[in-house]
């Protein structure tokens, strides 16, 4: 699976099985999905939630997303 189609399909399970509890639970959290199991990590920063994933598929590549944002981190200055 190539990154393109991994975020597709992390975005897509984001959407439509945890978005709605985790943005009134976890706001502002990272969360790290495994799109081939379905299974999920939660953690306040973004290597937590990696590293979770990691921890419980070392052989398989996760997306991470920030809970309740459109793109996981921010890079630059703001206007």
């Amino acid at each position: 699976m190539n990154a393109t189609d991994l975020h597709e399909r992390a975005e897509r399970f984001y959407q439509e099985r945890l978005r709605a509890d985790l943005e009134r639970t976890h706001l502002n959290s990272f969360v790290a999905i495994e799109p081939e199991s379905g299974d999920f990590f939660l953690g306040r920063t973004l290597s937590e939630a990696s590293a979770a994933a990691s921890a419980a598929h070392p052989d398989r590549r996760c997306c991470v997303l920030r809970i309740g944002h459109p793109v996981a981190l921010h890079i630059g200055a703001g206007s």
